[in-house]
């Protein structure tokens, strides 16, 4: 009759325990982090954003002008 029981469920108490220790660990690996100053984290931040910025404006334009050259451009010549 115990081989019916699935193991999960018999394990209960114990998946209580490996998260808490999972939990443990996590912590004890975050306090080993190096992690940058401020300011060099702001920069940073700045940074990924103007490029992010950047790119969007450039992938806009030049899809702006590939639909003025391929669908506008065509639809002018096949009149």
């Amino acid at each position: 009759m115990a081989d019916l029981v699935p193991q999960a469920a018999a394990a209960g108490p114990n998946k209580l325990v490996a998260v808490r220790d999972f939990l443990v660990d996590t912590r004890a690996e975050m306090d080993k982090v190096s992690w940058p100053p401020k300011d060099e984290l702001t920069k940073a931040t700045k940074a990924v954003l103007l490029f992010a910025l950047s790119l969007g404006v450039v992938i806009g334009l030049v899809d702006f002008l590939l639909q003025k050259i391929l669908i506008d451009g065509l639809a002018l010549l096949a009149r």
